[in-house]
């Protein structure tokens, strides 16, 4: 990472490499450690990763497409699919028909999932609270508008798949 005895002679910066610099490596790193600490706290309560960023997603909402909630969950929609089945076997949640669309299917969470989910989400967001609280209230406020207006503006954009077509790696979302 970066090293302190490298500065630019010039104006005594320190240097630093190319993806310790550039954002999208950044927020991946950011992303990978933060979350990788509470999949721990995921797995620990029965749960895994998956079925976490499910529950998560659909707690308190209304109900959302498979390919939304492949976007959100920010997995693949195969992958998506087959933790649903699991988790419909378990009562946490059930599919509906779209109201005007056949070709789409809605998923919601179910009351089992959200007392399912509802501790894991108490200590997602005590996590959470320590992540952040070195930044303060304001500092950690300003970011996360600053990442949700950054998903608001990349959200339809092409990407997610390399240029030979190949998709993209699952990210680690908490």
């Amino acid at each position: 990472m970066n090293n302190p005895n490298k500065t630019d002679p010039a104006d005594g910066v320190p240097h630093r490499s190319f993806v310790e610099d550039y954002l999208p490596a950044l927020l991946a790193q950011a992303s990978n450690l933060i979350s990788g600490e509470f999949h721990k706290v995921a797995r620990h309560n029965g749960f895994s990763v998956s079925e976490w960023r499910v529950l998560a997603s659909l707690a308190g909402s209304e109900a959302i497409s498979i390919g939304q909630l492949a976007q959100t969950t920010v997995m693949k929609q195969p992958t998506v699919t087959r933790v649903l089945d699991r988790m419909t076997q378990r009562g946490h949640v059930e599919r509906l028909a779209h109201g005007s669309d056949r070709r789409i299917t809605l998923v919601r969470i179910t009351l089992a999932g959200e007392q399912a989910v509802g501790q894991l989400m108490e200590l997602a967001r005590e996590h959470e609270q320590r992540v952040l609280e070195p930044f303060g209230l304001e500092s950690a406020e300003a970011l996360k508008n600053t990442l949700r207006r950054m998903i608001e503006l990349h959200r339809n954009l092409p990407g997610g798949e390399n240029d030979d077509g190949e998709s993209e790696e699952e990210g680690d979302l908490a």
